[in-house]
């Protein structure tokens, strides 16, 4: 009996089709993969389209397909690589406004294409948190501005969290490029003059010392030049000539000077006069300054990173499909069954110890609540006397957030990472029924060695300190706010092959603290999971070999600072105390889920010297 064929498998062939088609090139070959989406000078990479075909789904590879189709379609990389800048904000700026004319000027042709492309734009922009962002220094400029870009061109109102980003840099990028930008609609479809808007673009946002030599200039100088030497073989002989002249007419070569002397005393005065109108130019017509890029983390302003573009923070199920998260998450099971009942017992242990502590203290003598039963006997006695009521006073946990950050790493692979995943499953769901929140997050990279970060920095001639040479991979396995029930499948993505890479904890614990933060509860409390230090190749190949440690220091140090957030670790095999002011170190994963309730138990007790002796006894074991 033969196997039948994928529902996805026609869909993926039309679609690939379609795209060669509308790139005008027969020999491109087009795949599709989990890997992230990616385009060569002859293949184009799209998003996996899985057997459910979701809208989602489909919509996305088609947004992709019609992106990469319309740049092969419409650019031209000699023409491209001619007008580009030197410096990184100012080639960001430039490479996302010609994105945007290809897709505009696609649009034009084929305004199909413009929604599909839309809608690969809002699932960019939800990937990266673009919606949430309310300040104008977390939005990329270089974003902005190639929203904007496409907004003009096209008339599209731009999906929800690209408008958000947009808006944040709207006032600036306007004001600033206006008159710029009001040629755009004639130089969309000639590459070479929109290439020079936008260099006038990053010119008028302050980034023009990144520009580099005109190359137009270059050019005319270099025909002038030829031209020249065409048609005045001699000027060598003559320029000699001239020497001579001035050797053998002192007289005359000195009045010569000296009027080229007043002629530069008239223009320096003309300059002065120029800086002198500038300087008494009010402040309401001051230029604006654009404001310098913001740092790659709070804790080091030093702290580099060589591009963000191919960072992502996607949610569990984004990377993998229903049926896939479900026989994941049956193998996790599988794997742990002998360990599930110790770990469940434990977390009972931890459920009662928080119950223990729920309810037990009430304000008496108030004026409304519930009716005090015990002081009926006074009001039996002396009907004059008022009633009395009681409340019950909530304990401090039950405004509380935990977040549990698991490192992904290669390392964890096998039964570190099989624990760490049940113990956070399990402990999700005690703290739920005990009215605390629980986030679950993981980190790792995208890649092995670099990925498409490294790719660029070796494109680019390898620039000496290029700070942080990997592209990210932050995923949520649980938020906050969902229940334990539908995250439950999500946490059997960590036994998927493939998935745990290298690990960059800095940039990591600074994301969870800026989520963490960013709720509503009290009281805040997040716990790190790792086996040991900061390690990604790429990045402490061509770096200082402290880099990636110094930063996760500062990190803590902040974190710590701030007071912001409970910060405790467990390191598995690792000693995290050299890192951390409240850890634990477990020399066998066995031990870990005894480590992650005790540690959780001592922060909920309700005695301040009671919770300090208990963790003092914890770190010691």
């Amino acid at each position: 009996m033969s196997k039948p064929e994928n529902p996805a498998e026609p869909f993926k062939k039309a679609l690939a089709e379609a795209t060669k088609t509308m790139a005008h090139d027969g020999e491109l070959t087009v795949t599709f993969s989990v890997d992230p989406p990616g385009m060569t000078k002859d293949a184009v990479r799209l998003p996996q389209v899985s057997r459910r075909m979701t809208r989602d789904e489909v919509l996305l590879a088609r947004g992709t397909a019609d992106a990469f189709a319309m740049r092969i379609r419409h650019h031209n990389a000699k023409t491209h690589a001619k007008y580009e800048p030197q410096g990184q904000m100012a080639r960001d700026l430039y490479e996302a406004m010609e994105t945007a004319r290809c897709e505009a000027v696609g649009a034009r042709e084929m305004p199909g294409t413009a929604g599909n492309i839309d809608a690969k734009i809002a699932y960019e922009a939800d990937r990266k948190g673009y919606s949430q962002i309310t300040r104008r220094e977390d939005a990329p400029l270089a974003t902005a501005a190639g929203y904007l870009v496409r907004q003009l061109a096209t008339g599209r109102p731009l999906p929800k969290g690209a408008e958000n980003v947009a808006n944040l840099w709207r006032d600036f990028v306007e004001g600033q490029a206006h008159d710029t930008l009001e040629g755009l609609d004639a130089t969309l479809d000639d590459q070479a003059a929109f290439a020079r808007l936008a260099r006038k673009v990053i010119a008028d946002l302050g980034y023009g010392d990144q520009l580099g030599d005109d190359p137009d200039q270059n050019e005319d100088d270099a025909q002038d030049n030829a031209a020249e030497d065409e048609e005045n073989p001699d000027n060598q002989g003559q320029e000699e000539d001239e020497s001579e002249d001035a050797d053998a007419s002192p007289e005359e070569s000195q009045d010569q000077t000296q009027d080229q002397s007043e002629a530069q005393v008239s223009m320096d005065e003309e300059a002065e006069a120029d800086m002198s109108d500038e300087a008494e130019m009010p402040d309401s017509e001051a230029p604006l300054e654009p404001p310098p890029p913001a740092p790659h983390s709070e804790a080091d302003k030093n702290y580099t990173v060589y591009s963000t573009d191919f960072d992502e923070e996607i949610r569990a199920e984004d990377l993998a499909d229903p049926a896939e998260l479900d026989r994941l998450r049956a193998y996790l099971d599988q794997q742990l069954e002998p360990l599930k009942g110790a770990v469940s017992r434990l977390a009972n242990k931890l459920q009662r110890r928080l119950q223990a502590q729920q309810n037990r203290s009430w304000l008496f003598d108030l004026e409304e609540g519930t009716l005090d039963a015990g002081r009926l006997a006074r009001v039996v006695a002396n009907p004059t006397t008022p009633l009395s009521f009681k409340q019950e006073k909530d304990t401090e946990f039950r405004d509380t957030v935990v977040t549990l950050l698991l490192d992904n790493s290669g390392s964890m692979r096998g039964r570190p990472i099989s624990i760490a995943a049940i113990c956070a499953d399990v402990l999700a769901r005690t703290l739920e029924r005990c009215q605390v929140k629980v986030e679950i997050l993981g980190f790792t990279t995208r890649a092995w060695k670099g990925g498409q970060s490294r790719e660029r920095w070796l494109a680019n001639g390898r620039p000496q300190q290029p700070g942080r040479l990997n592209d990210l991979r932050h995923i949520i396995y649980k938020s906050a706010d969902a229940p334990w029930r539908r995250a439950r499948p999500n946490l059997g993505l960590m036994m998927k092959e493939g998935l745990l890479k290298e690990n960059i904890d800095g940039e990591a614990l600074e994301w969870a603290h800026r989520r963490i933060t960013g709720r509503q509860e009290v009281r805040k409390i997040l716990m790190v999971i790792s086996d040991g230090a900061p390690v990604d190749d790429s990045t402490l190949s061509v770096n200082p070999a402290n880099y990636l440690e110094k930063h996760l220091r500062d990190v803590i140090a902040m974190v710590e600072k701030k007071k912001l957030v409970e910060l405790i670790a467990i390191g598995i095999g690792h000693d995290v105390t050299r890192y951390y002011n409240r850890a634990v170190t477990i020399t066998d994963v066995e031990q870990l889920a005894g480590a992650m309730t005790e540690q959780l138990a001592s922060l909920f007790d309700a005695n301040p010297r009671s919770r300090s002796a208990r963790f003092k006894q914890v770190a010691s074991r």
